[in-house]
């Protein structure tokens, strides 16, 4: 497996009526040990790069809150796992609060977890998520998702937003039939912005009107703003470019003045695809949600041409032809 996306049932808030259910432990300790031994057992299906994305919601008891999320993260932690990302879904609606003691729950945490030794090593398409949100800059680790309206009988259907962006960040669109490894995207340089922003336009007019190229684009983008003002005592990479891309950065500042930062953070445009040297044919990754309930995560990883699977102590029949 590529990605594992699930929601596990949250601890004493659902009883579905089965003898193996996880989420009836007497304690949170006991639930989030459970927990822990459950994602154990999925070590053996992941490839070196997959990730493994859990959203995780906290239970009352007592009228406090039991920490059953923190509690999840340092227990992972301690079996070996890596913690790439702890996003927030924030919910800005949601069930009325009818205790006057406390705020209403207005958020739940997503785990981005991977076993691979080195940050550089797990499979992340951060382009990908970025162009489907619409934006050129990092989206962040704080998530606005809105639960969407499900007609299947299944009572905690989660959001086929949350799917979406995992899945696009996380499983990647092409893995080698042969040796498993990932595609990953070869990204360059554009100078084309935001035309929504009247600084951009005009970034991009002076760009066309002095004749910069692609190399003096690679060149701000490599200098930024790091070599200039405070950067140059503030952040270690400052002057440490190569002449030639200092003077290519040069005449890109004299051409454009103040437009110039326009361009350090300017997105990039995919070019292709970098893999192995296998020559295999390659096939979409493939997702696998545990806790499939009603098929979000399987109906969404589909949607998106990925293969999909999964499994549950309890399959409606009208998911048996997509697991």
């Amino acid at each position: 497996m590529d990605l594992i996306v699930t929601s596990p049932p949250y601890w004493r808030r659902r009883n579905y009526g089965h003898p193996k259910q996880l989420g009836q432990e007497p304690t949170p300790e006991a639930y989030v040990e459970a927990l822990v031994e459950v994602l154990d057992g999925w070590r053996h299906v992941l490839r070196p790069h997959a990730s493994v994305f859990v959203n995780l919601g906290d239970t009352y008891r007592d009228g406090f809150l039991m920490g059953v999320p923190a509690r999840f993260e340092v227990a992972v932690r301690q079996a070996g796992w890596n913690v790439a990302n702890h996003i927030v879904w924030t919910k800005s609606v949601g069930r009325p609060e009818p205790r006057p003691y406390r705020l209403a729950s207005r958020h739940e945490a997503i785990f981005h977890l991977t076993l691979a030794r080195r940050a550089t090593h797990y499979f992340f398409d951060l382009f990908a998520l970025s162009a489907d949100l619409g934006r050129s800059a990092n989206p962040g680790d704080v998530w606005d998702l809105h639960p969407a309206r499900s007609r299947s009988d299944h009572i905690a259907p989660f959001p086929p937003e949350l799917a979406r962006r995992a899945i696009l960040v996380a499983c990647p669109e092409r893995v080698c039939t042969s040796c498993g490894r990932p595609f990953t995207r070869r990204l360059a340089p554009t100078a084309e912005l935001d035309p929504s922003r009247p600084q951009a336009v005009r970034a991009m007019e002076l760009f066309r009107q002095h004749g910069l190229t692609d190399a003096h684009l690679a060149a701000i983008r490599a200098v930024g703003i790091s070599d200039a003002g405070k950067g140059k005592a503030l952040q270690n990479g400052a002057g440490r470019n190569a002449e030639h891309v200092k003077e290519l950065a040069a005449e890109a500042k004299k051409a454009l003045g103040g437009y110039f930062r326009e361009f350090t953070f300017a997105p990039k445009r995919h070019v292709g695809w970098e893999g192995c040297d296998c020559g295999a044919p390659t096939t979409p990754g493939t997702v696998l949600d545990p806790f499939m309930g009603s098929g979000t995560t399987l109906r969404v990883a589909q949607e998106l041409g990925r293969h999909a699977r999964g499994v549950d102590l309890v399959v409606p029949d009208q998911l048996k032809t997509v697991h």
